[in-house]
């Protein structure tokens, strides 16, 4: 489903096969659709053009375009600094483009960067601005190495120190580059200024596999397990990872949350919806509590990870995007003020969900002063 964000609206409703999965591209338009053993491109219809210190926004009909991307198990996808990464995990092929590839919603040969893993894994990719890419190494048994590789394929930086890595996090890049966090079971991994730094941690397990991270904040918001033997760990505490010191403090929230639960504010603010049903508004230096937003009715994670349970997204115009698959329905928050906005009645129960405004998520260039933002879609 396409929905206006303004007035409730399901603009358009697009049948396709298989569980699927929504992955922001990068541009702020089309949405990568991660369905078995291709990304499917969807264009969402929401149409930015520059015009002069401005831009202007038209609209039309969303659907699928029509283009795919061959990727064995389509994981994970990263947008970061005008690029995009794609992870196949059933063949470790990682497929770098401009984020604005999707323009026309083709994506051609000639576009795309192709890289390869040492073997097929759960893993991840990320483009550096110095034209490096992250990756991690790893087998369907294990994965505990994440490398940096300059453009011909040298090893600029190694760390082997991060067993069952999973998750990562761009944060505020400092003189000498990109800095990312990375989750491990044995407490995160960060990379910054040309070399890994280790995270350390109280527990012999310490596992941060959801991170979320803001452009302009050296803070890391992340997930906290400590339990290795827990099938479905219902943690409380959330983590605040401080990349610049390679340092961690923990917030405890008093009610549990699962992966899709957390997300980052524009201003850098960290949010996590509980299991009895309030945002969590904290600040992201102290961990203390700005705001708790009642949103939806007590929940709990499902058994299957792919069953329908609340899912917060934030987009490019600052608010966040709550989904209620209970009641069907998707509520708009104003993070700034810590009050519901908005709640729409939709017609089938909210999954998976992504944000797009028109604007890019992932730009290689500051915004322009006076950037308009146009209303959302989900």
């Amino acid at each position: 489903m396409t929905v206006d964000t303004e007035t409730g609206e399901v603009v358009a409703s697009t049948e396709s096969e298989g569980f699927l999965r929504l992955n922001n591209a990068g541009d702020g338009r089309h949405v990568l659709v991660s369905a078995g053993e291709e990304f499917r491109v969807f264009d969402t219809g929401l149409i930015a053009e520059g015009h002069g210190d401005h831009d202007h926004y038209y609209e039309q009909a969303p659907a699928l375009t029509g283009s795919a991307i061959e990727a064995p198990e389509a994981g994970h996808v990263v947008a970061h600094e005008g690029k995009t990464a794609l992870f196949a995990d059933g063949s470790g092929a990682i497929t770098v483009m401009d984020s604005a590839a999707f323009e026309d919603g083709e994506v051609s040969a000639d576009e795309v960067q192709e890289h390869s893993t040492d073997a097929a894994h759960h893993g991840v990719a990320v483009p550096l601005s110095s034209g490096a890419l992250l990756m991690t190494q790893g087998t369907e048994e294990s994965s505990n190495t994440v490398q940096v590789l300059s453009p011909e394929g040298e090893v600029l930086a190694e760390t082997t120190d991060c067993p069952g890595v999973h998750g990562e996090a761009p944060a505020m890049p400092t003189s000498t580059g990109d800095v990312v966090s990375l989750g491990c079971e044995n407490g995160p991994v960060i990379y910054r200024d040309g070399a890994f730094h280790k995270v350390p941690v109280e527990e012999a397990y310490q596992r941060s596999g959801n991170l979320f991270g803001n452009q302009e904040s050296p803070i890391v918001l992340a997930d906290y397990k400590i339990d290795p033997d827990a099938e479905q760990e219902r943690p409380t505490r959330i983590a605040l990872i401080d990349t610049l010191t390679a340092t961690m403090t923990t917030a405890d929230l008093g009610s549990a949350y699962w992966f899709r639960s957390l997300a980052r504010g524009m201003e850098g603010e960290a949010m996590v919806l509980t299991y009895d049903g309030e945002l969590n508004i904290l600040d992201e230096k102290t961990g203390e509590i700005i705001h708790e937003v009642k949103v939806v009715e007590p929940w709990e994670e499902p058994a299957e990870w792919q069953s329908p349970a609340p899912t917060v997204k934030v987009g490019a115009d600052g608010f966040a995007y709550v989904t209620d698959p209970a009641a069907k329905k998707l509520h708009v928050i104003d993070v700034e003020a810590g009050i519901v906005l908005s709640s729409f009645d939709l017609p089938k129960t909210p999954n998976e969900l992504a944000i797009v405004t028109g604007d890019a998520e992932a730009p290689d260039h500051e915004h322009a002063e006076g950037e308009e933002h146009a209303e959302g879609e989900g």
